[in-house]
């Protein structure tokens, strides 16, 4: 599994499979354009978007960033025995932090009714925590979106005696919160530092990498704010280059871990071996 050392914290990206999505949710591009782009790039399933959990190791605790999907819609469901390959039990798990609230990130922490890391501290900003349980959010959602409320809600219901919410800053030593705004209220990336290393894992700025990291005004269906997230991802790449930051993203590829390098104008993703 791509493992990374970042001073003394040890990061692995734990796969939690696919889902896919069609082009026709990606807004200014023609679908054209985004096959060719994938195709330009060696992906052969064009539409397939890789979705990563982090598992974070070091000072005494063991850490998971997102939780995958859990099978929703037939989407991803490899977290847990992928965790099980890596050694991990889920009760070993001592915080969970969470990106965002969206399906394919907390699907995986509730089975069958039942918490799946009984022993986890579940972690997320306090916009988030609010806006999947406002009534009034869900009553004016699409038809098609209603259920991520519910998938939501029972995940913090799951996790109500051990949620912590946050504003900002530090949210566990040596882990930072960034706000990373637009694609939902609480969009939040963690930077991991220790002794002269660093990492941020970056959430869902990007879903297609080959396509929105050259093109970041390049929009998905899944963004609250299409405007606001396109104007945080161009920021972020611009800083993330110049610092040639290491990066990990829920739906980067399967290498898990990449720098963004400009080229020609733009900017490119580099994984990382």
């Amino acid at each position: 599994m791509p493992t990374h050392k970042v001073g003394d914290l040890t990061i692995t990206a734990i796969s939690d499979g696919y889902l896919h999505a069609s082009f026709d949710f990606l807004a200014n591009i023609d679908p054209g354009d985004a096959a060719l782009m994938q195709e330009n790039a060696g992906i052969t399933d064009h539409t397939s978007i890789h979705i990563n959990c982090y598992l974070v190791r070091g000072g005494g605790r063991t850490v998971l960033i997102d939780a995958g999907a859990g099978g929703f819609k037939q989407w991803g469901g490899r977290l847990k025995p992928n965790l099980l390959r890596a050694g991990i039990q889920p009760g070993a798990i001592s915080a969970i932090l969470l990106t965002h609230a969206h399906p394919d990130h907390v699907g995986g922490l509730m089975d069958a009714g039942e918490a799946v890391f009984p022993n986890a501290e579940l972690v997320a900003h306090h916009r988030e925590v609010a806006f999947w349980q406002d009534d009034g959010n869900l009553s004016r959602a699409p038809e098609r979106s209603r259920g991520n409320f519910m998938v939501a809600r029972q995940a913090f219901d799951g996790y109500r005696a051990r949620l912590r919410t946050f504003e900002d800053g530090e949210v566990l030593p040596g882990i930072t919160a960034m706000p990373l705004p637009g694609h939902t209220a609480g969009h939040t990336g963690y930077r991991l530092d220790s002794t002269d290393e660093s990492l941020l894992v970056w959430g869902d700025i990007v879903h297609f990498p080959q396509i929105q990291v050259p093109r970041p005004e390049v929009s998905i269906a899944f963004d609250q704010d299409a405007a606001l997230s396109a104007a945080t991802r161009s920021r972020l790449l611009d800083c993330v280059a110049a610092e040639q930051l290491l990066i990990a993203g829920m739906h980067l590829g399967e290498p898990g871990f990449a720098r963004i390098a400009r080229k020609n104008g733009t900017f490119a993703v580099a994984y990382e071996e």
